[in-house]
């Protein structure tokens, strides 16, 4: 499954961190943790040491997770506004009546929509994309259907 991964420069920042907290500290922690776990003896009814093996198993799997996503990343480039939205483009958008809202359009790795961070695959952002100021675009989402303006794109 080598499916590309669109990043922003500071996800790509955010995430190399967190595998190299994961990688350093968290695992030297967790290696004292099952060394002390170890020390105790009788492992077969040790709660301390396959609690620290479940953990392991489940910083393994992040740092693998983070190593995949990192490998297949494609890194958005800030260029100057076309006047097009695209992945990376920060968009001021009005549905009716409402107050306009401002969403960056990113990756689905980095989405985060209650920071205004909303992915290129979601139903607004598939909506969004390849418009321009001024058009109206229709998403289809969980709470129905909505009709919203674009006013800025930046």
């Amino acid at each position: 499954m080598n499916q590309s991964n669109y990043l922003t420069p500071e996800g790509e920042a955010k995430l190399q961190a967190e595998l190299q907290e994961l990688k350093g500290t968290k695992r030297e922690e967790l290696s004292k943790r099952l060394r002390s776990a170890i020390q105790m003896g009788d492992l077969s009814e040790n709660a301390d040491y396959h609690k620290a093996k479940e953990d392991q198993g489940f910083l393994e799997g992040r740092i693998q997770e983070l190593e995949a996503i990192l490998r297949n990343a494609t890194i958005i480039k800030q260029t100057q506004s076309s006047g097009i939205i695209f992945i990376g483009s920060h968009v001021t958008i009005q549905e009716s009546d409402l107050e306009p809202e401002t969403y960056h359009l990113v990756g689905p790795t980095e989405a985060d929509p209650r920071h205004g961070r909303i992915s290129y695959e979601s139903p607004i952002g598939r909506a969004l994309m390849d418009k321009k100021v001024g058009d109206f675009a229709e998403a289809e989402t969980p709470g129905g259907k909505i009709i919203f303006k674009v006013l800025k794109i930046e």
